[in-house]
């Protein structure tokens, strides 16, 4: 490499910063990836399933992705009984509520009646795990526009909170959302809802019915017990076989609206996102996944479809999850920030340059976040430096979780929802048990509307922010405090599991319940206040660190 050439690659370099250090100030969202088939932009979501057997101890395993400017505060909504008057009021507008009492943008759709006793479920703004351990990730697919019908009751986050309140297994919940989806109908877009329990996982994809008809078309299938699937913000949904009602179900009119539509003609080989989507049935985030976890299998992203679901390997562990749901395919030709190498800094004796070619080193301001902004002057001042890469863990994602079920332990115990704020590659997770009474107040704010410094996604956020401005210095204190909490966690569980066991037997079942809830309560508090002063203290510490600039 020649002087004038290195120059350049410094000139470059300090152009970056300027611009990174806006970008990342401002956080520009993230746009959509270069790919057609890629084409959700920043309020995608990801979502993936493991069957019992396909899990290194028999988790059932359903995750989510908030990733958008959405709602990112959180509560448990108790355990009520009803009086037989009382009805259930149907909103619209939540996912940007800034509080538990903020009215911004509520709108009371409707009522239904209210059954006489309702389960406690964790309060996301995609409403995500009962007292039952029934579990429920989320993606949204988009589908045909022509089968909106925004005169249906229920958004999907709604048919969500309802089922949670009402059902303790996946099959149940599918078949209760089907009865109020036909009897109130469905006014949302394409929506995929993962739905899990203690024995089975299902991916359940449903559309309104159109124009015409205030009800809903759906398609479920589950996941087989040795096999992984995923949703992406794509419909996957392929053949059904509903002779076989073990395995699939779907609505009445599943064939009905996609001939009524002109989708598609009997005697001709129906395929669920042929009908209702016609894009391509997968994106780069589920071709990585599947192929990763099955490289024998030898996928091509070429294909007409990949296979729905994929038998792994190697069975995974959370733990495996967790790593993808950090995945910026870092290391493979989807790396964002492959190209972006620089001189490393050396100087000889007596501050002279070195005589030799300088070691090219990955840019410290690289990252796999980058602004809008910086990929444009990137690829302005060199053509093809940067192409954008929709990743798994997004800068823009408002909160994440990784839910397990666990049919070998109690339910106050059994389920957990490893839970964090902001981006998933930048944050630590905190479990949340399935009989968690409440949670910290903090969690109870918001922080997509302003800055507060009484919530506290703004803890994560702050910190995490900053340390993307200069990747390259941030990134190994930031995952060694990552990487310290998921130890502590999984070292502790079994002690845990243990504790809440022995109390469930102590006193009369009422006690004993109460003094379990009461101490996994305490300890899901104390474990998520620590991580919310451990990422202050970083959030402070980058401030230090880039004291005279960035």
């Amino acid at each position: 490499m020649n002087s004038m050439q290195v120059k350049e690659l410094r000139r470059l370099a300090l152009l970056a910063v300027f611009i990174l250090m806006i970008g990342a100030i401002s956080v520009s969202p993230q746009a959509p990836a270069g790919t057609a088939d890629e084409t959700e932009g920043p309020d995608g979501c990801t979502s993936i399933m493991v069957g019992r057997l396909a899990s290194t101890d028999g988790s059932v395993i359903t995750c989510h992705t908030c990733d958008g400017n959405y709602r990112n505060w959180l509560n448990i909504v108790p355990h009520r009984k009803n009086p037989s008057s009382a009805k259930n009021k149907v909103y619209w507008g939540t996912l940007h509520t800034e509080t538990v009492d903020d009215l911004r943008g509520k709108i009371l759709k409707g009522e239904i009646p209210e059954v006489e006793e309702t389960y406690a479920f964790l309060n996301v703004a995609y409403p995500a795990m009962n007292e039952k351990q029934l579990s429920i990730g989320e993606t949204t697919i988009g589908g045909r526009r022509e089968l909106e019908n925004d005169e249906g009751l229920f958004l999907i986050e709604e048919l969500e909170r309802i089922a949670l309140e009402r059902t303790a297994t996946a099959r149940d919940a599918i078949k209760l959302i089907g009865q109020l989806v036909k009897q109130y109908g469905y006014g949302d877009s394409g929506e995929c809802i993962t739905i899990a329990d203690k024995k089975e996982v299902w991916h359940f994809e449903i559309m309104g019915a159109g124009p015409t008809e205030i009800g809903g078309v759906w398609a479920a299938v589950r996941i087989p017990d040795d096999h992984v699937g995923v949703s992406a913000n794509i419909p996957r949904i392929s053949e059904l076989n509903l002779k076989d009602p073990d395995n699939y179900m779907a609505s009445d009119n599943v064939h009905s609206v996609a001939e009524k539509m002109g989708w598609w003609k009997p005697g001709e080989t129906f395929k669920f996102w042929k009908a209702y989507s016609g894009r391509k049935p997968f994106s780069d985030r589920e071709f990585f996944i599947l192929s990763t976890l099955a490289p024998s299998m030898k996928l091509q992203k070429d294909a007409e479809e990949l296979p729905f679901t994929v038998k792994p390997a190697k069975q995974l562990s959370v733990r495996d999850v967790m790593k993808y749901y950090r995945e910026t395919y870092e290391g493979t030709d989807m790396d964002m920030t492959r190209n972006l190498m620089v001189p490393r800094a050396a100087r000889g004796r007596g501050g002279a340059a070195p005589a030799a070619a300088p070691e090219m080193v990955k840019s410290p301001i690289a990252n796999p976040w980058m602004s809008a902004d910086l990929v444009t002057l990137l690829n302005t001042l060199k053509p093809d430096t940067v192409t954008r890469q929709r990743t798994i863990a997004i800068v823009g994602c408002a909160y994440s979780q990784i839910i397990q079920t666990r049919a070998w332990l109690p339910d106050e115990v059994g389920a957990i929802a490893w839970f964090s704020f902001d981006n998933p590659a930048q944050s630590p997770r905190f479990p949340i048990f399935s009989g968690v009474l409440a949670l910290p107040k903090s969690f109870e704010v918001d922080s997509q509307h302003k800055f507060r410094t009484d919530s506290a996604s703004w803890a994560f956020r702050r910190a995490n922010r900053l340390a993307t401005i200069r990747w390259g210095a941030t990134r190994r204190i930031m995952e060694d405090a990552i990487a310290d909490f998921e130890d502590k966690a999984f070292t502790e569980l079994p002690a845990i599991e243990k504790i809440a066991q022995e109390l469930l037997k102590s006193g009369n079942p009422e006690e004993g319940r109460k003094k379990c809830q009461e101490f996994v309560t305490q300890y899901t508090n104390d474990f998520a206040r620590a991580a919310i002063d451990k990422w202050n203290e970083l959030g402070d510490t980058f401030w230090g660190m880039f004291a005279r600039g960035f």
